[in-house]
């Protein structure tokens, strides 16, 4: 278990650093390491290690956190840092951790190589997403295993790394770039017949439980216990295997609630196998507690996300206070690999496998990155034995009809039918109910909430991360800056209330977006977000009072107490809006300020379905209008900078922007332009004019 970080291009590199190291130890004792051009420092004392480094003026730097601190040679040019377990280590050679899905681990890396007149560094993931790596590219460049410790260094808007790309940062050229990897695909789908589809599956299960158990002679370790399908076959094949561990199962108990349907399932299907069961009972004015440790440490206060974690988080903390245990695993995967949620029955049978690989691609996002988190938090190695790459391989292409019945009353068929086989005819039976359910956290949380004054859970829930409890509304004008930033403020957790857009009459504005502004209403109902429209002359400075205008009209009917820009580099936009805020007691988030504008471009076009709606620079013309901007349009306008000095985000006018579509988490809905034209003023200057447009279902 381990914590990496690094900044580079950055003359505080080293302070950075340190400063971020200390965010992420988290309290726990731990040995450091630090490089940088100019050497390498080891030391169990943080402060002992500022004080090493302190003279140290290198632009770059590289660091770990770790009770066993692991990192290059001394002697070594090359730096490397990696929060890595490896289940499957002798079947390696040194290439597969890129050019092969085989690599059985959980791993972030971070490569500093340094050859010639040469500097990159690499960073990568591995391929499922179990480890997470964080980055941000604004003043320098830094990353971290987590988002706080990139906060505690001044870089409070991080991106999580996308597991299916490997990250190279030219450190002499100040660039990024991002090259993506194979990810796992439903065909050919598996023509075996079901009986040895199910021997396969079974023998891929137990050989992925037997690379997860700790290799330490006498070492036990933990199994989240649920009584439910999945935590019950790791524990059936945990205890064939001859394993030492110990079932942990947590749930709320308080009178006048019903009965926490894990607790009962646990008890009895433990007994079945006749496995250790140690259980953890708590009551409602005992979660609290938790709550307010936990909120902080995931880093969200969503009421699914939170509900999910505090049992797991309980159950960590228990199993390391009962048996020191260091290990535990877990069943997260199989809903996805095996159609167990409820959208899976929603979809045709063809598109079954379909569902659960686009299922599984925003597992790193919604569920691991969570999870791995609040393991750490408890110094726990959390294990997913669904999750190995070749088990994952094959669920993955096991036809449709063996996971969902035709009636769709039943899912993850042939999982339940290797439970059959194995005399486990009640657990075959007993039908999915998810953790915050079965055991009663989420209906504890609910209790607490009332019992507090809140009318909603999510508004106590924001009360234990300050941070994020400001209501915002977003200045909003339609094009890909305004909509990156509300998405990055979104996932942060922020609550945002409202758009707020300004409709100008003057198309030179010095302050507001005119192109296509009037499609921002579409825009809104897709995103599900109520709209603040004010019109203004546009006249410079008089327009600011319309601004004024606007934000208080937002302020009395939607109590926001922030608001959100796209503002990138432009100073005139942002202290004009941040004066005319600061009148009215509202905080201003600008995430994207300095943010590398080649880098926003990357990050905006493979975010969002993004097209351009005005040009006016040398080297574009009409033939860039109206259709979908890609990467290698990104590239082309990087060439367009090098050859005449082009802003690569438009931020000097050479182009504006409209977002058309963009996650499902946001947008609900995909504005379809149906019927335009282009307005041409001469070769390099031309707009679309957008004559119909309408919102499709997606």
């Amino acid at each position: 278990m381990c914590e990496i970080i690094g900044v580079f291009n950055n003359e505080k590199s080293t302070e950075l650093v340190i400063t971020g190291l200390n965010a992420l130890k988290k309290g726990r004792v731990a040995g450091f390491r630090i490089s940088t051009e100019n050497g390498d420092w080891n030391s169990k004392d943080l402060q002992e290690l500022k004080q090493v480094a302190k003279g140290d003026r290198s632009r770059n730097c590289i660091a770990c956190c770790s009770c066993e601190p692991r990192a290059s040679s001394e002697d070594s040019k090359d730096k490397l840092v990696a929060d890595a377990e490896i289940y499957n280590k002798g079947e390696l050679n040194e290439k597969a951790f890129l050019s092969e899905k085989r690599v059985d681990a959980a791993y972030a890396f971070a490569h500093w190589i340094r050859e010639g007149n040469s500097a990159e560094l690499c960073i990568a993931r591995d391929i499922i997403g179990l480890k997470p790596v964080c980055f941000a590219h604004a003043d320098g460049f830094a990353f971290a295993s987590e988002k706080k410790g990139l906060e505690a260094m001044g870089f409070p808007h991080a991106i999580v790394l996308d597991p299916r790309v490997l990250l190279k940062y030219d450190l002499r050229e100040d660039r990024l770039s991002f090259e993506k990897r194979d990810f796992f695909d439903i065909e050919p789908e598996l023509k075996e017949d079901k009986e040895k589809l199910k021997g396969d599956l079974l023998n891929l299960l137990r050989a992925s439980i037997s690379r997860r158990i700790p290799s330490r002679s006498g070492e036990k370790f933990g199994v989240l216990f649920s009584g439910g399908l999945d935590s019950t076959l790791i524990a059936y094949l945990c205890k064939d295997l001859g394993a030492d561990f110990v079932c942990y199962t947590v749930a709320v108990e308080e009178p006048g609630m019903k009965e926490a349907e894990d607790l009962r399932f646990a008890e009895r299907f433990a007994a079945d196998l006749g496995v250790e069961l140690k259980l953890k009972k708590m009551r409602v004015k005992d979660l609290e507690k938790y709550v307010k440790e936990v909120v902080p440490v995931i880093e969200d206060t969503d009421v699914m996300m939170t509900s999910v974690a505090l049992p797991l988080y309980v159950a960590c903390e228990f199993a390391k206070e009962d048996c020191g245990i260091k290990t535990v695993l877990y069943g997260l995967g199989a809903e996805e690999l095996f159609a167990g949620y409820e959208r899976h029955r929603r979809v045709k049978k063809e598109d079954l496998n379909k569902e659960c690989l686009a299922g599984l691609l925003r597992t790193h996002e919604r569920d691991l990155y969570r999870d791995e988190l609040v393991a750490k938090a408890q110094g726990i190695s959390l294990r997913a034995p669904f999750l190995a790459p070749d088990f994952v391989d094959y669920a993955l292409r096991i036809p449709a009809s063996y996971k969902l019945s035709l009636d769709k009353t039943e899912n993850k068929l042939i999982l339940r039918e290797i439970a059959r086989d194995l005399g486990l005819e009640e657990l075959a039976s007993r039908k999915k109910r998810a953790v915050q359910y079965g055991s009663n956290f989420l209906k504890a949380i609910e209790k607490l909430a009332k019992k507090k004054g809140f009318r909603y859970k999510r508004d106590y829930l924001r009360t234990f991360y300050p941070s994020r409890n400001a209501k915002l509304g977003c200045l909003f004008s339609s094009g890909k800056d305004s909509t990156y930033a509300l998405w990055l403020m979104l996932k942060e957790g922020y609550p945002v209330e409202c758009l707020i857009t300004l409709k100008s009459q003057n198309p030179e504005s010095y302050m507001f977006h005119t192109p296509a502004i009037e499609l921002v209403e579409l825009q809104a109902e897709a995103m599900g977000l109520p709209l603040i429209m004010k019109e203004t002359q546009g006249e410079k400075e008089k327009e600011l009072e319309d601004l004024r205008a606007a934000l208080r009209e937002s302020k009395t009917k939607y109590g926001i107490e922030g608001v959100i820009t796209g503002a990138l580099r432009s100073n005139y936009q942002k202290e004009r809006i941040e004066r005319i805020a600061a009148e009215e007691n509202i905080k201003v988030f600008s995430p994207l300020w300095h943010v590398n504008q080649e880098t926003e471009m990357r990050l905006v076009v493979n975010t969002f379905e993004l097209i351009f709606t005005g040009i006016s620079a040398y080297g574009l013309d009409k033939s860039w209008l109206g259709r979908r901007i890609t990467e290698e349009d990104v590239e082309r306008l990087v060439e367009l900078d090098k050859e005449i000095g082009m802003n690569i985000a438009g931020e000097g006018g050479e182009f504006e922007s409209l977002v058309l579509d963009g996650p499902a988490q946001m947008f609900k809905k995909r504005l379809v332009i149906e019927e335009s034209e282009i307005r041409e003023e001469d070769e390099n200057t031309a707009r679309l004019v957008v004559k119909e447009a309408r919102l499709v279902e997606k």
